[in-house]
């Protein structure tokens, strides 16, 4: 049976008539997606909640509340929703500045924003925000989450601005040169870079096991046989780590700060979520994406972290596609990862434990610099210029800056690049038609070419 036999209001059954052993073969490939992407799930979310300045445990619910909640809610059928690297930089700022009982807050407000908007059919508009602003906004939060991981390698403390971490990078290397212990966790966290890269050249069956899970996993054996002198992860007890936000929380949603990394949230989440569920699209041939329904699915998410106190969610694009490649058929996959994830939440924690917080910043220095353009910039610079301005003054204001004011300098930019192209299309065409009044008198020939 094709995939496009499904019937996307289902689970893993499809139309009528389909046979015990079509549906069966359904469940497997799901079930079989669904592991791969919980062993993925598993150091990036432990590693996005280090990034974020909060505790591991908290993006561990963030990942279960996107696969048992969001993965049931239509929207999409196979994209999977999670604590993500994109939103680290933005949650370690709103984390220093309003503090972990704040988080709930923003996050519950970006939350219920998000339904309204999917409410209002609004889904699509996140489709509309210029693609330059897009990537200049993940090329910012790559920058900074790259520059906040390099302190972890050597398993010291970032500085809290963008421009503070560039600048101590010198004393950070110069530190850590003189510092065993710093070396031993700056091998750890190389080494870990190293077996990511090299993952792909390994023999087709060893690499059903992921490059980020295997990469920890060797880390972490090392680390132990080697009773490496580094920082290794601290993991509490879920419950105890789950805080719903109060009454004095809620107050803070009168201050006009409060309101913009609300809105920053809302953005950065909302947009990634549109333009990864589009990129999801594009890898499978099953239902397409209702992105009204999936901006109401993301909110409904928001909704129930922020009333945890847990991390935001939005579509997490390395798990959406590895669920797409391991052949994910259903959104059963997606909750199916949330189902083994808190499984694993409430019976094995302690094993993170073990996990060396220099190996976690080596898979997000490898995630963040999956988040900075690479070829596309040149392509891009060769016919689009103005966009290429646009995504460098965007990412530069982000990591200056923080997210939200580099995204609003970044959409200013392009409502400006828009109206100054407007306008020059309007003259070149009115002097195309006085020029073509003249041709007939031997005048000038048109300006513009109709190719």
């Amino acid at each position: 049976m094709e995939r496009k036999d499904l019937n996307p209001a289902r689970f893993v059954t499809s139309r009528p008539g389909t046979s015990r052993s079509d549906t069966g073969r359904l469940l497997r490939a799901d079930v079989h997606a669904s592991l791969v992407v919980f062993l993925i799930t598993v150091p990036l979310s432990a590693g996005v909640a280090v990034a974020s300045g909060v505790p591991v445990e908290l993006g561990l619910v963030t990942g279960i509340v996107g696969g048992l909640l969001t993965g049931l809610l239509p929207g999409s059928s196979i994209q999977v929703s999670g604590p993500a690297a994109g939103l680290a930089a933005l949650v370690y700022e709103a984390v220093r500045v309003h503090g972990l009982g704040g988080l709930g807050v923003l996050v519950l407000a970006t939350g219920l924003l998000q339904v309204v908007l999917g409410l209002l059919r609004l889904g699509r508009w996140f489709r509309k925000v210029p693609v330059a602003v897009v990537q200049g906004m993940l090329a910012g939060t790559g920058l900074v989450l790259i520059t906040g991981q390099l302190y972890e390698l050597a398993d010291a403390d970032a500085p809290g601005g963008g421009l503070e971490r560039l600048g101590g990078l010198v004393l950070l290397v110069t530190g850590a040169l003189e510092d065993p212990a710093a070396l031993a966790a700056g091998a750890v966290g190389v080494g870990t870079m190293a077996l990511m890269a090299l993952w792909q050249r390994w023999p087709r069956g060893v690499r059903l096991m992921p490059a980020p899970l295997a990469a920890v996993l060797a880390a972490t054996a090392a680390t132990a046989l080697l009773r490496l002198p580094v920082d290794r992860l601290r993991v509490g007890d879920l419950m105890t780590a789950v805080q719903p936000p109060d009454g004095p929380d809620f107050v803070r949603l009168g201050q006009v700060g409060v309101l913009g990394t609300v809105l920053a949230f809302t953005l950065v989440a909302s947009a990634g979520s549109m333009f990864g569920a589009a990129a999801v699209d594009r890898l499978h041939d099953g239902p397409r994406t209702d992105y009204d329904k999936e901006l109401i699915a993301q909110g409904a998410g928001n909704t129930v972290c922020g009333m945890l106190g847990a991390l935001p969610m939005t579509t997490v694009v390395v798990r959406s596609t590895a669920n797409a490649q391991a052949g994910a058929r259903t959104r059963a996959s997606r909750v199916l990862q949330g189902l083994w994830l808190a499984a694993f939440a409430a019976l094995l924690p302690w094993a993170l434990g073990a996990v060396p917080v220099a190996a976690l910043a080596g898979v997000l220095v490898v995630v963040g610099r999956q988040l900075l353009p690479g070829r596309e910039l040149g392509r891009l610079w060769d016919g689009h210029r103005g966009e290429v301005v646009a995504l460098l003054a965007t990412a530069a204001a982000i990591v200056v800056t923080d997210p939200f004011e580099g995204a609003v300098i970044g959409l200013l930019l392009a409502g400006v690049k828009a109206g100054w192209e407007t306008t020059r299309l309007r003259t070149d065409r009115g002097r195309g038609r006085r020029g073509e009044g003249r041709a007939g008198d031997g005048g000038r020939m048109p300006l513009i070419s109709k190719k």
